[in-house]
């Protein structure tokens, strides 16, 4: 994190996140897979999905005021910034650093649980938002009323752990529509679902969505802050 951060005393939190870590890597998965991106990951989540991978974000975490992370952003010169958790909109000043980032110019995208209004979200992000499948554990968290907000800016993303979840996903891409409001994901729980055997499925019952490995496990495995 940046050492600009330790310039900022927490004694009013206006202007502040909580803040995991802030990192430059590849974007693993989504519209904007495989290009450097410059992560910040929010610490707080009021979820506890089955397939969480970023556990550690739940607590801890340091205070850091807008400057400061933007300056972090900046130096790693990439027009592309990620908003992460954690739940992001879990903390009420994220819109605020979200109109911050695309003011100056980043083209923005929040990883969101979509058990949180997406319309906390400026337009301008495209807002990456989960749909939570019966496998998640989660699935009585979901918003339902987000689906209504979505734009083809948007992206959906269900992460399927079995044949029960990919059916299940399957019923509400087709029931709802929901590629015809934007672009639709579907990813393989990491260890819980054959990778080959949900590719399959897909082709087999002509899916309109779009299939994705998450690519930073691929090359790191677990890493955190990758």
């Amino acid at each position: 994190m940046s050492e600009t951060a330790t310039r900022y005393v927490p004694e009013s939190r206006a202007g502040m996140l909580k803040i995991t870590e802030i990192f430059h890597s590849l974007q693993g998965e989504a519209r904007q897979a495989g290009l450097p991106t410059a992560f910040i990951r929010l610490t707080g989540c009021p979820l506890r999905c089955t397939y969480c991978d970023s556990e550690y974000a739940f607590y801890g975490g340091e205070w850091m005021h807008f400057d400061a992370i933007m300056e972090t952003v900046g130096s790693f010169n990439t027009p592309y910034v990620c908003v992460t958790g954690g739940e992001p909109l879990a903390q009420k000043r994220c819109s605020e650093l979200l109109v911050r980032l695309c003011d100056a110019g980043y083209s923005v995208s929040l990883e969101t649980s979509g058990a949180v209004d997406i319309g906390l979200a400026d337009v301008r992000v495209s807002r990456v938002m989960d749909l939570k499948t019966p496998g998640s554990g989660e699935a009585h968290r979901n918003l339902w009323a987000n689906l209504d907000q979505l734009t083809p800016h948007d992206q959906i993303k269900f992460v399927i752990c079995s044949r029960e979840d990919y059916d299940w996903a399957k019923q509400h891409v087709q029931e709802g529509k929901l590629a015809e409001r934007c672009e639709v994901l579907f990813s393989p729980s990491w260890g819980k679902v054959d990778a080959t055997a949900l590719a399959e499925w897909i082709l087999a019952d002509q899916l309109p969505v779009r299939y994705q490995l998450q690519l930073h496990k691929l090359l790191w495995g677990d890493v955190a802050g990758k």
